[in-house]
C-alpha cells in the first residue's frame, strides 16, 4: 500500500510539473512581432523587401509577421514560408527518461542544446536540400488570422493545463499524413519531403536518435556535463562535432563538423577533414560545417561587432548563430536594422514519436519569428558556416577574412583563418590523433568553455 501511495504521489507530481511547464513555457507564440516595411529583412542570406508596391494591394496582417498592421502578398509571404520552413526544436516533455536520470523533459535547462540542434538542422538542410528549399505546407500550419491564432493558443494551453491535471490526453494539432503528402507532391517534391522528415527524425527525443537530446547529453558527459546542467554555446559546438563524427548513418558519411580552436580556423585541418581520398579529386570531398565559438565583448556585447554579425547572417552558407540573452539561448537566423531575428526554444511541447512513418511535422516548424535588439545579445555565441567542398571552403575563408578585416578596423578580428595545421602553431605539444575525440587538452578546453571564460581579443 505504501508503494502504491508513493506511485500516486509521483504521478500527481508529474501532472503538476507538466501543467506548470505548459503554463510557464506557452508564451512564445502569443506576442506579435513587428517588422518595418521600410527596411530589408535578411534571413540566412536571403533578402526580403516589405515595401508597398500599391496602397490598394494592402491586405490584413498575418500572425507572427506583423508589418505596421498591414502587409502585401509577395515577398512577405515568401519570407514567412522561408522562415517557417526552418526546423524548430523546442523544449519537450514526456519523452523517454534520459539515461542516468529520471528527467523526461528539458524544460528550464536544455535551451542551448536545442539551439545547437537548430543550427545543425539548418546545416543538414543546406547539405541535402539546398538553401532554395522551402516546405510546401509551411503556410498551412497556422490560422491566417492573428487574433484567432492567439485565441487558439490560449485555448490550447488552457485545455492542456486542465488535461494535465485530469490525466486526459492533450489536444493534438491536425496532422498531414504521408499518404496525403505522396498524393499531393511531385516526384521531386516527394524526394525532398523524404529528406525533410529524415532530418527531423535524427533530432527525435528518444535514445537512438542520432542528434537527439539523449545522445547529445551522453556526448556532453565527456566535458563534465550532465542532464539538467547549463550548456554554453562553445560546449554545444564540441558536442555537435562529436555527434556528427560518431553518426553511422550512410547518408551522413559525406559531412563532418570542425570546431575552431581559440578563435582560429586552421585551414589545413579543415581541408584534411574534407579530403576523404587525400587526393585533389574534389568529387570525394566531404562537406563541412564550421563552428566558431566567439565572444562579442566583455560583460556586455560590444556594438562594434553588430555589422560583422549582420554580415555573417547575410551569407547563404551561414547556418545561423547559437546565442541569446544571458542564460537564455536563442537560434539567430537573420536581422532587420539593428534587431536580430530568432527562433525561441523556450516553448514546451509534447513528445512526438518520430519513428512512425507519418509523424506530424507541424510542431517542428515555428509560425512566429521573434526580434531582439542586438544590444541585448549575450556576448558568448557560436557562429555556424557550411561548405560543400574544399573549393567552397577556400572561397568562404577568403570572403570572411575580407569581412573580418573591414569590420575589425582598429580592433583585433573576432576570429581568423590561418594556413597550416593547429599542431604547427603549438610547439610544446606532441602530435595528437584526430580520431581521439575529446583528448585531454580538449577536455580542458571544454571545461574552460563551460564557464564561458573565453580569451578576449
Amino acid at each position: 500500500m505504501e508503494a502504491t501511495g508513493t506511485d500516486e504521489v509521483d504521478k500527481l507530481k508529474t501532472k503538476f510539473v507538466s501543467a506548470w511547464n505548459n503554463m510557464k513555457y506557452s508564451w512564445v507564440l502569443k506576442t506579435k512581432t513587428y517588422f518595418s516595411r521600410n527596411s530589408p529583412v535578411l534571413l540566412l542570406g536571403k533578402c526580403y523587401h516589405f515595401k508597398y508596391e500599391d496602397e490598394n494591394k494592402m491586405l490584413p496582417a498575418r500572425s507572427g509577421c506583423t508589418i505596421e498592421d498591414h502587409v502585401i502578398a509577395g515577398n512577405v509571404e515568401e519570407f514567412r514560408k522561408d522562415f517557417i520552413s526552418r526546423i524548430w526544436l523546442t523544449y519537450r516533455e514526456e519523452f523517454p527518461p534520459i539515461k542516468g536520470s529520471a528527467l523526461t523533459t528539458d524544460c528550464g535547462w536544455g535551451c542551448t542544446l536545442r539551439t545547437g540542434q537548430m543550427l545543425l538542422a539548418q546545416g543538414l538542410i543546406l547539405h541535402f536540400l539546398g538553401r532554395a528549399w522551402t516546405w510546401p505546407d509551411a503556410l498551412n500550419i497556422e490560422n491566417s488570422d492573428s487574433e484567432s491564432w492567439t485565441s487558439h493558443t490560449v485555448k490550447k494551453f488552457t485545455a492542456s493545463f486542465e488535461a494535465s491535471l485530469s490525466g486526459e490526453t492533450e489536444l493534438k494539432t491536425p496532422t498531414i499524413s504521408l499518404k496525403e503528402t505522396i498524393e499531393k507532391y511531385s516526384d521531386h517534391e516527394m524526394g525532398n519531403e523524404i529528406y525533410h522528415r529524415k532530418i527531423i527524425s535524427w533530432f527525435g527525443d528518444y535514445p537512438l536518435a542520432l542528434f537527439g537530446l539523449h545522445q547529445l547529453i551522453e556526448y556532453g558527459k565527456k566535458s563534465g556535463k550532465k542532464a539538467g546542467d547549463w550548456y554554453g554555446p562553445a560546449v554545444v559546438a564540441h558536442i555537435l562535432r562529436k555527434a556528427v563524427e560518431e553518426a553511422r548513418h550512410p547518408d551522413l558519411q559525406g559531412i563532418t563538423v570542425y570546431v575552431a580552436q581559440d578563435c582560429t580556423v586552421y585551414n589545413y585541418d579543415v581541408i584534411d577533414k574534407q579530403n576523404t581520398s587525400m587526393t585533389s579529386d574534389n568529387a570525394d570531398d566531404k562537406a563541412v560545417i564550421i563552428l566558431v565559438p566567439v565572444r562579442l565583448g566583455g560583460e556586455r556585447t560590444n556594438t562594434d561587432y553588430l555589422e560583422f554579425v549582420k554580415g555573417i547572417l547575410s551569407l547563404e552558407y551561414c547556418v545561423g548563430i547559437i546565442g541569446g540573452k544571458p542564460k537564455q539561448s536563442y537560434y539567430f537566423a537573420g536581422f532587420q536594422d539593428d534587431s536580430l531575428i530568432y527562433m525561441d526554444p523556450h516553448y514546451c511541447q509534447s513528445f512526438v514519436d518520430v519513428s512512425i512513418k507519418d509523424f506530424p511535422l507541424e510542431t517542428f516548424h515555428c509560425p512566429s519569428p521573434k526580434k531582439m535588439s542586438f544590444r541585448k545579445m549575450d556576448p558568448s555565441c557560436t557562429i555556424g558556416l557550411y561548405c560543400r567542398n574544399v573549393q567552397d571552403f577556400e572561397r568562404v575563408s577568403e570572403e570572411i577574412t575580407k569581412m573580418l578585416k573591414i569590420s575589425s578596423k582598429e580592433k583585433y578580428p573576432l576570429f581568423t583563418f590561418v594556413n597550416g595545421h593547429s599542431r604547427d602553431y603549438d610547439f610544446t605539444s606532441t602530435t595528437t590523433s584526430e580520431e581521439d575525440l575529446f583528448s585531454e587538452d580538449e577536455k580542458k578546453r571544454l571545461k574552460r568553455f563551460s564557464t564561458e571564460e573565453f580569451v578576449l581579443l
